[in-house]
């Protein structure tokens, strides 16, 4: 398993780094998931219907347009 950080700017403006474990680099949308249920563990199952077939990553997208959540750097760890 590999180390990757996902950096985003959360919902205060600030850079915040997710450190996560898989084997290979989290998509966008996979990336959009964990911040998701690290920031919002309550709406971790939230249907996201509205967005589907509609947007290549339904999930980055609500969190960009309802909470000011942008993704900026999936890296690998050293």
């Amino acid at each position: 398993m590999k180390a990757w950080e996902i950096t985003f700017v959360d919902q205060k403006g600030e850079r915040t780094s997710l450190p996560v474990t898989c084997e290979q680099q989290p998509s966008v949308e996979e990336a959009a998931r964990l911040i998701r249920s690290h920031l919002f563990p309550v709406m971790d199952e939230l249907d996201l219907n509205d967005f589907q077939d509609r947007a290549t990553a339904p999930t980055a997208k609500w969190l960009k347009e309802q909470s000011g959540v942008e993704i900026t750097a999936i890296t690998e760890k050293p």
